[in-house]
C-alpha cells in the first residue's frame, strides 16, 4: 500500500509558491517576496505592521519628533524668509538690496517693510500707522522681513547653522514654537522700548532666541556650552556697537528664547507635554499683556 502524497508548504499570500520559511511570530509560511528580516528570523507583512502599531514612536530627549533630524522646519523657515525677501525687492526695486546703512551694505525700506515692520506709532503718507493704531500683525510679520540682501544673508546663515542643531534636539514642532515665540518676544520688546516712530524688522529676534535656547539645552544635557557662548557674546557686542540695530529686539528675543527653552528642557517627563504647552501659553499671554500695556501708554 503506497503512502499518501506529501503536501508541500506554500506561501499563505501566494499559494502557487512553495516555501520552507515561516514567520517567527505567527508561524505561517512566507515566500521571499513577503518576508521581512527581523532580529531573529523573518516576519510576514501583517506581523510587521502589527509590531509597528504597538511600538511607541521614537522621541528626542525633550519629547520632540526625530523628524527634526532632517531639518524640515529650519529649511521651511529659511525658504519663507527668502520668498518674502523676493517680494520685498519686487515692491521696492533694486535700491532695496543695498544702498542703506553700514556704508551702503544694508538695503533701504520697501513698501513691504513699511507695511510689516515693527512700528509703534507714526504718521506717513498722510495716514497714521503702527501697532498702537491696531496693526498688531506687525509683531509677527516683522520677523520675516529684512532690510537688504546682507541683512537677509546674515540672519539666514545663522538660522541654518544654529537652527538645524536645535531642531535636531527639540523636534520640528517645538523648534518652530520656540522660533515664533522668541521672534514675537523680541518684537514686543522693540515695541516696548524703541522709539515709536522707528521701524525694526528681521529674523534676528528669533535667531537670538535660538542662541539662548542652545545654551539652555546644552546645560540641561550637561554638555559643554563653550561652542555657543562666544557666538552669543560676539552678537551681543555687535548689537550694542553697530548703529541701526534693535538692541531691545535682540535682547528680548534672547530672553524669551531662554525662557521657552527652559520650559521645554526642564518639563518633567511624566507630564511633559502638558507642562510645555501650559508654560509656552503663559509666555504668549505675558507678551500679549505687555503689548496691550504699551498700546495704552501710546494712545
Amino acid at each position: 500500500m503506497s503512502d499518501a502524497p506529501t503536501t508541500l508548504p506554500v506561501c499563505y499570500r501566494h499559494p502557487s509558491r512553495e516555501t520552507y520559511v515561516r514567520c517567527t511570530r505567527c508561524n505561517r509560511p512566507i515566500c521571499p517576496d513577503c518576508m521581512t528580516a527581523a532580529s531573529v528570523g523573518h516576519q510576514c507583512p501583517e506581523c510587521v505592521a502589527e509590531g509597528r502599531r504597538s511600538q511607541r514612536p521614537v522621541r528626542t530627549a525633550f519629547g520632540g519628533s526625530v523628524a527634526g533630524r532632517s531639518g524640515v522646519a529650519t529649511k521651511t523657515l529659511v525658504g519663507l524668509n527668502v520668498i518674502v525677501a523676493v517680494f520685498s525687492v519686487a515692491t521696492g526695486g533694486m535700491g532695496s538690496i543695498a544702498g542703506g546703512g553700514l556704508g551702503g551694505l544694508l538695503g533701504r525700506s520697501t513698501p513691504l517693510t513699511d507695511w510689516g515692520s515693527v512700528l509703534g506709532l507714526a504718521t506717513y503718507g498722510g495716514a497714521v500707522h503702527g501697532i498702537a493704531h491696531g496693526e498688531y500683525y506687525r509683531l509677527i510679520t516683522a520677523m520675516f522681513l529684512h532690510f537688504g540682501l546682507l541683512h537677509l544673508l546674515l540672519n539666514m546663515y545663522a538660522l541654518w547653522i544654529l537652527g538645524t542643531n536645535l531642531e535636531r534636539a527639540l523636534g520640528p514642532l517645538r523648534f518652530t514654537l520656540l522660533y515664533l515665540l522668541a521672534g514675537l518676544g523680541g518684537n514686543v520688546a522693540a515695541y516696548l522700548f524703541a522709539a515709536p516712530n522707528t521701524p525694526t524688522a528681521g529674523a534676528s529676534t528669533a535667531v537670538f532666541g535660538i542662541m539662548a535656547a542652545i545654551f539652555v539645552i546644552l546645560k540641561r544635557l550637561r554638555m559643554s556650552v563653550a561652542p555657543i557662548v562666544p557666538v552669543i557674546v560676539i552678537n551681543v557686542i555687535f548689537t550694542f556697537t553697530i548703529a541701526n540695530i534693535s538692541v531691545a529686539g535682540h535682547l528680548g528675543g534672547l530672553a524669551v528664547g531662554a525662557i521657552v527653552a527652559a520650559i521645554l528642557a526642564y518639563a518633567p517627563r511624566t507630564r511633559r507635554n502638558l507642562v510645555q504647552a501650559v508654560g509656552c501659553g503663559l509666555v504668549l499671554a505675558l507678551l500679549l499683556v505687555l503689548t496691550v500695556y504699551r498700546t495704552m501708554m501710546l494712545t
